[in-house]
């Protein structure tokens, strides 16, 4: 049974749609109005609010913390400076993708650790002699997403940071009139955001000095299907949806490796021994048989086939999540991957999806075939393979130099 995040009290006063999902145990909201174009288009115009506390969170402290978390991720986290974030995920001893993240480093010895899913029993698996502590916040710690290219603004009015000067994955501690939280410039939209950190003593705090100072900036409520939309614009994979655990997976073919996934970047290859190195080794020199790429569906070719049944277009409702099939474009017969989410993007007027695909047609502006079904007629359109990142705009990493700032430099 899904039980209130502290934050409840208020985002259930929102939700005029009533339209709760369960995540993570949690009641979330994934739509707070029965159209959610007004949450979508605060991410990209003004400011949009999540409630993320549903997200699994863990503190990682000892003299090994730095050094244990380095050995279970495909990351280096020991190279992380205090106040740095990172992107990561984390893989089993055949290189396979269990759950991906962020690291962030609060102090010395002291790491913050977001998961998807529930990872306590696979991190306490590898401790052996480290000096590490392992401690599941998950339930202490609430949390705040704000996305958009007013989200700065909006915090600079309710807090002490600088702001300004905060860089993309870099985190911050902040205090309100009464009260502390921790913020990081993350985010699951791909647009300029921050996530907020709170323990939930002062979760209501928090919300309400947010949403007063947000007034004056079109602050919207956002719930999960939004969300949805603006991660697959950006991108960003989902855990069960793009990919499937390792510990969750039923035969081999469901697995992933961070390189099939799009996700080779994050791997720091030459160091010491850690979980899932010698596969991923063998994985880039060899290559990968799988690669994620991004779908640019025809339109044209898509109207034709509704026109033929004297019909308009027809695209879904805000982001969908299953499986749909790839196919050669030269033999149409022959499927050479699928799709694993996409969404019609409001902002970029494009049908898109996010796909897995045999790695020799993942070169940007090949052509393939896309499985739609019109009028209970399985047909195909054709589709433009790119990078997964449709939306990647300047002000997500960009920061506000300060004159004082632009002197140094």
């Amino acid at each position: 049974m899904s039980i209130p995040t502290p934050f409840h009290p208020r985002t259930s006063v929102h939700n005029h749609n009533l339209d709760w999902k369960d995540w993570g145990g949690y009641f979330a909201a994934n739509s707070y109005n029965v159209v959610n174009d007004f949450e979508y288009f605060a991410f990209r115009h003004s400011a949009g609010l999540v409630d993320v506390t549903p997200l699994f969170k863990y503190k990682v402290t000892g003299r090994d913390a730095g050094r244990f978390l380095a050995h279970i991720i495909v990351k280096d986290i020991e190279k992380l400076k205090v106040n740095q974030a990172t992107y990561c995920c984390w893989c089993d001893d055949r290189g396979m993708v269990i759950d991906d993240g962020t690291v962030m480093r609060f102090g010395e010895n002291e790491y913050f650790v977001t998961a998807a899913d529930p990872s306590y029993s696979w991190f306490s698996r590898f401790v052996r002699k480290h000096d590490v502590n392992i401690e599941d916040v998950t339930d202490s710690i609430c949390s705040l997403a704000l996305q958009g290219p007013m989200s700065r603004e909006i915090l600079k009015q309710i807090c002490d940071a600088d702001l300004d000067n905060l860089k993309f994955f870099w985190t911050t501690s902040a205090r309100g009139d009464d009260f502390e939280f921790k913020i990081s410039r993350t985010g699951y939209t791909g647009d300029l955001g921050y996530e907020l950190w709170i323990r939930n003593e002062a979760a209501i705090k928090l919300f309400d000095v947010i949403w007063e100072a947000g007034q004056n900036y079109n602050i919207r409520m956002s719930g999960i299907a939004a969300l949805d939309i603006a991660r697959i614009e950006a991108g960003l994979i989902m855990n069960g949806v793009d990919y499937h655990s390792a510990l969750h997976a039923l035969t081999p073919e469901q697995m992933s490796t961070p390189y099939e996934l799009g996700l080779g970047w994050l791997i720091n290859l030459d160091r010491d021994p850690f979980m899932g190195q010698k596969a991923l080794l063998r994985e880039k020199e060899e290559g990968s048989k799988w690669a994620t790429v991004g779908l640019d569906i025809d339109w044209p070719e898509l109207e034709a086939l509704y026109n033929e049944h004297g019909l308009p277009p027809h695209t879904d409702h805000g982001a969908w999540r299953k499986s749909i099939p790839v196919y050669d474009r030269q033999q149409g017969n022959k499927q050479i991957g699928y799709a694993t989410s996409g969404t019609w993007s409001p902002l970029l007027k494009k049908n898109i999806a996010l796909v897995t695909i045999e790695s020799r047609y993942a070169t940007p502006g090949t052509e393939v075939d896309f499985e739609v079904t019109v009028e209970h007629q399985r047909r195909t359109v054709k589709a433009t393979v790119g990078k997964p990142q449709f939306f990647n705009p300047e002000r997500k990493r960009s920061i506000l130099k300060t004159e004082e700032h632009e002197q140094e430099i």
